[in-house]
This record gives C-alpha cells, structure tokens and sequence, in this order.
C-alpha cells in the first residue's frame, strides 16, 4: 500500500498546499531563491499538511483557513531540516545534495532562517493567540531538540530516555501540533482537538523509531543517504541502545566512536550487521508498535468518518514503512 492511497481524495488541497508552499519561500535573493526552491523540490510525504487537513474535517472545514496553517507547518518542517544537515554534515537527502552541500555551512543556515521566517510571517493571518502560543511552544522545543542532539552526539552512556525526549521534539511535537492546530482552526470539539492532539504525538514517536530502524535495516538506495549514517554521525538510536546491552558491542563501539568526525564509513559496517542480526531490530519495532497502539486507542473517541478511517491507515503505514 503506498501513503497517498490513505488520503487520495485530498489530492486536489495537497496541489494548492505544494503551489503555495512554492509561492511562499519565492526570494527576491538570487541564492535564498534556489537554495529554498532545490529544498522544495526534493519532495517529501507533506504528512503534516495532510494531518492538518485531516484533524479540520472534525470541525468547520474552510481549506483556505487550514492551508495556512498546513503551509506554516511544513515550512518549519523544511527549515529544521536544512539545519539539521549542517548538525549532521549531511550531504545528501533523498539523493539529493543538501543545501550545506551545494553551498555551505552559511548559506543553509541563512536559508534555514529565512524559511522559518517566512512560516511565521504567513501564520499571522490566523487570527487566534493560542494557534501562536502553541505554534511557537513547538519551535521552542525543536530548536532544544536540535542543541541536545549536538549535545548527546558519541554519548553512549546517555539512557534511552534522553533518546526518546530527543525524538519527541525532533519529531512527534511537530506532528502532534499539526494534528492539534488543524481542529483548532477548523474549532473542533475540545474532545477532539485533545485526542488528535495525542494521535500526533504517538504515531509521531512511532515514525521516528521506524526512521531509525530503517537506517539499518535499508539499503543506500532506498534511503537516499548512506545506510548506518545515524550511528556515523554519532547519532545513538534505539536499536542502538538495545545492541549496547553486549558489553563487547559496546566497548568496541567506543573505542570506534572516539574517532568523532574522523570516522572512515567502512569501521561503521561491522556495528550495523551485527545490529541487523541481533534481536535489537524487533525489539525496536515491538517499541513503535506500542506508540501506535496508543494512537489508535486516541482516535476511539472520534465519529467514524472517512478522517478517520484514514489517520488510522496512515498509523498502520507508518508501523510498515520500508521507506
């Protein structure tokens, strides 16, 4: 099953979200101008476009109201993004060369900025405060999520706790508040802002640890980056953790991971079969799927509708991704 299947009648909104999307981060400086275009045309699920528009159809649906807010989201989404490569001297993302890449360290975080701007900028056509506070909450704990996975790089002695406080802000609170503006701004019950709200969370969580998993168990392909890229980069995932539980494993990892930045790809190898073949894989997904179980328990309070039906497919989706 392929994700857009989940929400294909929504195809005509996601259009005017993406033309939008282009019109919005349009620089009147020749190189923010193609730095942000080559951003946008690398594509991506748009997912939190997708939950926004989703979670607004339990409330007064008017699409012009959500893809403010749909459009806002994702541009948060594309800025982290491209700071995130320059964290992670990331070259390629989905086989494409990143903007630190074809320009440098500068000009990507520069082209960061600016699309975070202009996400704040097109927001203030909302008229609601706690559409802001919630908004800006989220950045808040984005940009901590970003200082605290250059903080806990090579660590291996952190707990999976910093791991999952990490991907919660990395990554579930931005599709959490996704889900949670979009029946904010379309005023959906309070019962259903709150569950959505929770669905975002858990199925954000969800989508990290698979991400995470993937990055083993993928090939370069279908990755687009390197596989084991995370764990050269010094980034400790859960499969990680559960791998560590060797003290052989770990000593070895250490004594590798000393290197930092100097590490040769090939020394990475021997860590990513060994996490292949050990249980460390199925107990990681046996973790996502417990996220997803919450999600789907979050959604019972809301009508049976087609929304519904489909952020539950999309739930299961992300529990089989490959990609």
């Amino acid at each position: 099953m392929k994700l857009a299947a989940a929400y294909s009648y929504l195809k005509t909104e996601l259009n005017q979200i993406e033309k939008t999307l282009n019109e919005t981060i349009h620089a009147k400086d020749p190189i923010l101008r193609e730095a942000s275009q080559q951003l946008l045309k690398a594509g991506g699920k748009r997912i939190r476009p997708v939950f926004v528009l989703l979670a607004g159809s339990f409330g007064d649906y008017q699409f012009d109201r959500l893809k403010t807010v749909a459009v806002s989201l994702e541009l948060i989404h594309m800025a982290s993004l491209v700071h995130d490569d320059v964290i992670d001297e990331a070259e390629l993302r989905r086989g494409k060369p990143t903007v630190k890449a074809k320009w440098d360290n500068r000009i990507a975080m520069y082209t960061g900025d600016y699309i975070f701007a202009r996400s704040l900028e097109y927001l203030t056509d909302i008229d609601n405060p706690r559409a802001h506070r919630i908004l800006s909450e989220t950045i808040v704990e984005l940009c901590i999520g970003e200082l605290k996975q250059m903080e806990e790089k090579y660590n291996l002695d952190q707990s999976i706790r910093n791991y999952l406080r990490r991907i919660k802000r990395k990554t579930a609170l931005l599709i959490s508040s996704s889900s949670q503006l979009g029946a904010i701004a379309s005023g959906a019950p309070k019962e259903y802002e709150q569950a959505l709200m929770q669905y975002g969370y858990y199925v954000g969580m969800s989508y990290q640890i698979i991400d995470d998993i993937l990055d083993f168990t993928s090939s370069s392909s279908e990755l687009g980056k390197p596989a084991g890229g995370d764990l050269l980069q010094g980034n400790i995932t859960l499969p990680v953790f559960y791998a560590m539980e060797d003290s052989d494993f770990k000593d070895a990892l250490r004594q590798t991971l000393a290197a930092e930045e100097k590490i040769d790809p090939a020394d990475i190898q021997p860590f990513v079969e060994h996490i292949k073949k050990s249980n460390a894989i199925d107990r990681a997904y046996a973790i996502s799927e417990k996220y997803l179980n919450k999600a789907y328990e979050a959604l019972e309070v809301l009508p049976n509708t087609r929304a519904k039906h489909s952020l539950t497919t999309i739930a299961k989706y992300i529990g089989k991704r490959k990609n």
